[in-house]
């Protein structure tokens, strides 16, 4: 079974920095996409950041110059490190991960989410 804990969300002020990490388990080989996204209009979950495997990162437009994704393969881990941080990046952020072809089958699991507040 394919668990996704989430850490190191929490309060800081506006211009501060985080740094998210989640960590799979229960894997049997590398997730072949793994990312964060938080709650939009309608909680619909929208993309922060996203890494393939090979390394590629994509980000969404606001994240982009200010957010830095990585991840460790061996150790099942990606790391979502946030600077210049906004009172609009408060949220829950979720870590996902998804697979077109994981062990047969199509993988999609998510973490349980770590809420991120940007405040004075």
């Amino acid at each position: 079974q394919v668990q996704l804990v989430e850490s190191g969300g929490g309060l800081v002020q506006p211009g501060g920095s985080l740094t998210l990490s989640c960590q799979a388990s229960g894997v049997s080989r590398p997730i072949y996409a793994m990312g964060w996204f938080r709650p939009g209009p309608g909680d619909v979950r929208e993309l922060v950041a996203q890494i393939s495997v090979d390394g590629d990162p994509k980000y969404r437009d606001s994240a982009k110059g200010r957010f830095t994704i990585s991840r460790n393969n061996a150790k099942d881990t990606i790391t979502l490190r946030m600077t210049n941080l906004e009172p609009d990046d408060s949220g829950v952020y979720y870590c996902r991960g998804f697979d077109n072809d994981y062990d047969r089958a199509v993988l999609e699991v998510w973490g349980q989410g770590t809420l991120v507040n940007v405040s004075s």
